[in-house]
């Protein structure tokens, strides 16, 4: 079978693989009818996230057809049409009992403290082989897997394998209630249904924080207020839209993926994956100063956007972290956030929590999460929708894959 490899840092392949098998008896075997580019994926190939094997298949977000069963699953049979949740759990422990599957006991083989496993990872995630292939193997697919309705069609399906969820989630931890105002730091793929979710649970205003238009008029037309940091300061901004106390609710769709911006052609601001580690090195961590037109201030860059959203949240109010970080890659604003009295929440998501509340809300006509869905490119284009992707060119905002199998 074909999939994308990663073979290291800033280097990536359409191999030919074997056809993944059955290891246990609560595995699947699911063929990939459409996967995805995410964020995520990028922190692996640049190496800001450590740790990924050489030969890993990439990818975590996908619908497929189930194929084959091990005898202990319950739920699926095959020629079943399925989403496939990005985070790998049990089902059983105590915290998926919880509904807490991004923490569950059982499903890292590295340990109970090893933290959230997922397909296309680090070896601290498993490791587990990705989905951006035309076939996948699918560890606890009673858990795992959703079967989609049929009134939900397979590109609305896969925006509910993570950055739905993950999006839904994030205004979930931000309590966002009815009559809100939500500023949403972050306008790619997870910041858009953030968004979307904002206004879905009540908010009154929704304001998207970013400098990149093509994202900027995308939350626009999710009814969402723009706010380009890049021509406002935006604590300032946020404080003037709100009536001078800020946001009831910042979320943080960023994560370790904030840098600067510049101006020009989309390949002079910043350089493709096989670049990064140097380029990490030298300008996300670089102490750098805040000017108007520059998204940073005084610290390393990669924490500016959680200093925005102390410095912006109205006091009492709630800040909700899912973009992601690496560990101990930021510094925390602790002293401010503790003076405003503001409660932070940061989560992994748990994707098989809110996957069927959301095919539900898809399959009811409430919400159609693939009007983000940007480009369409087959498997065997990969590599080259991997350097349009990092470079966040004009139109890519999120990229669907269709194997060929």
């Amino acid at each position: 079978m074909k999939a994308l490899v990663f073979k290291g840092v800033g280097k990536i392949e359409l191999a030919e693989l074997p056809k993944p098998v059955l290891q246990d008896s609560t595995d699947a075997i699911v063929r990939i009818i459409a996967a995805s580019i995410c964020g995520t994926d990028l922190h692996m190939v640049r190496g800001s996230m450590s740790g990924m094997k050489p030969g890993s298949i990439l990818g975590h977000e996908a619908v497929g057809i189930v194929e084959q069963v091990g005898a202990s699953v319950q739920n699926f049979k095959e020629g079943d049409r399925v989403v496939v949740c990005s985070t790998i759990a049990c089902g059983n422990c105590v915290y998926c009992q919880a509904e807490e599957y991004s923490s569950c006991d059982r499903a890292n083989p590295n340990g109970p403290e090893a933290g959230t496993a997922f397909f296309g990872g680090p070896v601290s995630s498993g490791p587990f082989d990705g989905l951006q292939a035309e076939f996948a193997r699918i560890p606890y697919a009673d858990a795992v897997l959703v079967a989609i309705p049929e009134q939900v069609n397979n590109d609305d399906a896969l925006l509910v394998s993570d950055v739905f969820p993950t999006g839904y989630m994030a205004a979930k931890i931000a309590d966002v209630q009815e009559g809100d105002i939500v500023a949403v730091f972050g306008c790619g793929p997870v910041g858009q249904m953030a968004i979307a979710s904002a206004k879905l649970l009540g908010a009154s205003k929704v304001i998207a924080v970013d400098c990149l238009q093509d994202r900027l008029e995308t939350a626009k037309g999710q009814g969402a207020m723009i706010l380009n940091y890049n021509e406002n300061d935006p604590v300032e901004a946020l404080h003037d839209l709100s009536d001078g106390y800020g946001p009831d609710a910042c979320i943080d769709a960023v994560g370790l993926d904030a840098e600067k911006a510049t101006e020009g052609p989309a390949s002079e601001k910043r350089p493709f994956i096989k670049e990064f580690s140097d380029y990490l090195e030298q300008k996300m961590l670089a102490p750098t100063k805040f000017n108007l037109g520059d998204q940073w201030r005084q610290g390393n860059a990669p924490s500016q956007v959680l200093q925005w959203c102390v410095e912006s949240v109205r006091k009492s109010g709630v800040i909700s972290i899912v973009g992601v970080y690496a560990e101990n890659s930021v510094r925390f604003p602790i002293g401010l956030a503790m003076q405003k009295a503001l409660t932070v929440r940061a989560a992994n998501c748990s994707h098989r929590k809110y996957v069927p509340t959301l095919l539900k809300l898809i399959a009811d006509g409430q919400f159609r999460p693939s009007a983000i869905l940007t480009k369409q490119c087959d498997l065997i284009q990969a590599v080259n929708c991997y350097e349009h992707f990092d470079r966040r060119e004009s139109g890519w905002l999120k990229v669907r894959l269709s194997p060929a199998a």
